[in-house]
């Protein structure tokens, strides 16, 4: 007895199976993705933007190099500055004002009078 055929499968049918069975992307699945991507970078050029108008770059606004303006504000204060009061007199974040006073104490340009109390020599 001849073993009975079933169904054809059409070509397109094999394709959307191998193509769904190997993970890969198809036509839409990219189109999809380069729209996400368009919105992605439009978000990213919005919040660049409005974050470039804070001034935390290398210089402050007046043209001042930052390590500067550190080393002015504790100048100017006769028993030393503390660390917050630095941060209120530049407007640096944590991180730069640390970088900063790292790298004037290996200059030797300030000292550390107490923990968190920096003078200028």
């Amino acid at each position: 007895m001849p073993k009975k055929k079933g169904k054809s499968i059409s070509f397109d049918a094999m394709v959307k199976f191998f193509l769904h069975a190997y993970d890969i992307p198809t036509k839409r699945d990219v189109e999809k993705l380069l729209a996400r991507l368009d919105r992605l970078e439009s978000l990213i050029s919005a919040t660049s933007a409005a974050a470039a108008g804070r001034g935390r770059g290398v210089r402050r606004r007046s043209g001042v190099p930052a390590a500067e303006a550190v080393l002015g504000a504790i100048k100017r204060s006769r028993q030393g500055l503390k660390f917050a009061d630095i941060q209120a007199k530049t407007g640096f974040v944590d991180k730069k004002i640390r970088n900063i006073i790292f790298r004037l104490n290996k200059l030797g340009k300030i000292k550390r009078h107490s923990r968190g109390v920096y003078v200028a020599i």
